[in-house]
């Protein structure tokens, strides 16, 4: 077990690097640097020689090369392709080790969920960043990450009860903390996807005022079809308006969920003390880059942070779910 463990923790670390990485390939507008899939322009790399440039442009006139960007969008690839091979490597290794207690069920799970990540890879690239595929791409990257965090959790030796158990308030609160982070996720995702990340540029109000004019029917029009270019958006600016708005909505409303469970579990003492630090640290860090980013409109390195710390506040509630839903209670 102690292999399946050393290769799961691997696995989780090259899965952050991904989503970290995946991010900052969008956020550098490098999301469609290679136009087909799965290669480049036909090639397994970028094209550089003179006469496969001059190829490369001719069949896609429309998306002439661009090796800076190409090159990201393939060391991606080449990455995530990695992490799906380690994944594999999982599953085929936990029914060697069954007897040894490995997890039967899940790693075939992250196998399923890998092949589908891939999917949604390609119709990034066929659908042209369509913000749906693109933001699910991204809960897909994030899923996998937690999942892959959940069974290295799961594989730890046994240490017993090291706390006072929790209320059954408290552990509803953990799970809605979980859940209330997974849909701040979706409106991050979704107002990156949607080019609205500056949409309202002052703070704390949104073009001066408070409650700004919106168009939601617009803004969250999931589906619109295909052989539309998503590239730099295609929203009007009360959509994006709207899209960035509700974000700032949905981080003050998962600040108040996060406090209020952080500081329950502070008083809980034990080792949730150290959940509860855990919990509203990320959260402190993500609240500061988030307005950091708007303060000083959009860096590239910080809004990829912004990425970052969003990972880092989802595994500290997965951590924190698995110590409430994984031992047991009087």
């Amino acid at each position: 077990m102690s292999t399946f463990r050393r290769l799961n923790l691997l696995t989780i670390a090259l899965c952050f690097v991904v989503i970290v990485f995946g991010a900052y390939v969008r956020l550098s507008d490098a999301g469609l640097g290679c136009p087909d899939w799965p290669g480049c322009y036909g090639h397994l790399g970028v094209p550089s020689s003179d006469q496969h440039v001059a190829e490369a442009n001719a069949a896609y006139p429309e998306r002439p090369v661009e090796a800076h960007k190409g090159w990201k969008e393939m060391i991606h690839r080449y990455i995530a392709s990695t992490l799906g091979l380690l994944i594999v490597a999982l599953a085929l290794l936990s029914l060697r080790l069954r007897g040894q207690g490995a997890p039967k069920v899940l790693p075939w799970v992250l196998v399923g969920l890998v092949i589908f990540q891939g999917v949604l890879g390609m119709w990034t690239v066929t659908w042209q960043l369509k913000p749906l595929v693109v933001t699910g791409h991204l809960l897909g990257g994030l899923t996998t990450l937690s999942l892959l965090a959940w069974m290295w959790l799961s594989s730890r030796p046994s240490r017993g009860q090291a706390g006072p158990p929790l209320p059954g308030w408290l552990r509803k609160l953990a799970a809605l903390g979980l859940v209330a982070v997974a849909v701040q996720i979706f409106l991050g995702g979704w107002t990156s996807t949607n080019y609205a990340a500056l949409a309202c540029p002052d703070l704390p109000t949104c073009h001066g005022r408070w409650l700004p004019e919106t168009d939601y029917r617009e803004a969250y029009t999931l589906w619109r079809g295909l052989g539309i270019n998503y590239e730099y958006g295609v929203l009007d600016n009360r959509a994006r308006v709207t899209i960035h708005f509700t974000h700032r909505l949905g981080a003050i409303l998962l600040s108040l969920i996060l406090v209020s469970l952080a500081l329950a579990l502070i008083r809980r003492g034990g080792h949730w003390y150290r959940y509860g630090h855990a919990v509203i640290g990320a959260l402190a860090l993500q609240v500061l880059i988030g307005l950091s980013v708007v303060h000083w409109q959009l860096p590239l390195l910080l809004a990829d942070a912004h990425n970052a710390g969003a990972a880092v506040l989802l595994l500290s509630l997965v951590a924190l779910n698995h110590a409430v839903f994984g031992r047991r209670h009087d």
